[in-house]
């Protein structure tokens, strides 16, 4: 299984972009706001969360795209979620997978978010990703 925080962070990004559509669906739009407030609800519980990575979640700034801000960005998000104990919320986990169900249906049928790894070295999850390895 992907790890749950990337998956709130993919469904954040998937919400986000669907969302901003006026041609989104009433479905789409509700699970996507319920999925940001359960989002920013677990980053204000959590201590030390810097304020820009809450509001990025209250202002749909989480995006698809990978251009360098916008992936230090969501490397803030999911080192906040992280810790956060974002991952171990059932409802947060439940609720991205939801927007994501909606968002990308193909994706969802096909298994995208359902990864499972144990015990692996120098795998990655995800799309469009650039990883370099070095092992001893």
């Amino acid at each position: 299984m992907i790890e749950s925080v990337e998956l709130v962070v993919a469904a954040l990004a998937a919400g986000a972009a669907a969302g901003a559509g006026e041609t989104a669906s009433a479905a789409v739009k509700d699970a996507y706001t319920g999925l940001k407030s359960l989002a920013s609800r677990a980053l204000r519980r959590a201590k030390a969360v810097p304020a820009e990575v809450v509001e990025m979640v209250e202002s749909d700034a989480v995006t698809l795209t990978e251009d360098e801000t916008r992936t230090a960005g969501r490397r803030e998000l999911t080192a906040a979620l992280t810790a956060a104990g974002a991952g171990d919320d059932e409802e947060l986990v439940a609720a991205a997978l939801k927007v994501l169900e909606l968002t990308d249906p193909e994706g969802t049928r096909a298994g995208k978010y359902r990864v499972l790894l144990h015990g692996n070295q120098g795998v990655q999850v995800g799309d469009h990703n650039t990883q370099t390895n070095t092992f001893h």
